[in-house]
């Protein structure tokens, strides 16, 4: 499947089997729990949604943002996006972070640069795209399963 190149935001779905215990930066220690960690970000530079989701995907030696820290310990399983030039992560993470359920784990992470308490979420189970679409505001919510091989 080809990503598209175009900007956007995403959502990655990032499932956890056993607790375990992780370094995120100077940000401290995330203790990790059986789950689903749902991480959203904005893709609005050079090569959009591609280039960010390919970083996302295939990881770098050292690491740059908070996410790529937690890439380290856990798989990507499923991404949502929507492309469009306006920043989407705010307004999802502060919809996700008012669904009963889901709880931000770690104060601060992916959001050091904004005013949102967290990009980052629990939830023991992975809702449907149907329920992502109405409480993310998305018509136009693509998902993405990253079980795939051969991704552009």
């Amino acid at each position: 499947m080809r990503l598209p190149d175009s900007p956007g935001g995403y959502l990655l779905w990032l499932p956890c089997r056993s607790p375990a215990h992780c370094v995120i930066g100077k940000l401290g220690s995330l203790t990790l729990q059986p789950g689903f960690y749902l991480y959203v970000g904005s893709a609005l530079g050079p090569g959009g949604l591609a280039a960010r989701l390919r970083h996302h995907l295939n990881g770098t030696g050292k690491p740059h943002w908070h996410i790529d820290h937690l890439r380290q310990r856990l798989p990507i399983r499923c991404i949502w996006l929507a492309c469009g030039e306006d920043r989407r992560e705010h307004r999802w993470a502060l919809a996700l972070a008012r669904q009963p359920g889901i709880a931000a784990p770690l104060k601060g992470f992916g959001s050091s640069d904004c005013r949102c308490p967290a990009h980052l979420f629990h939830m023991r189970n992975p809702p449907p795209l149907t329920w992502g679409k109405r409480i993310l505001g998305e018509g136009n919510l693509l998902e993405i399963q990253a079980a795939w091989t051969g991704i552009e």
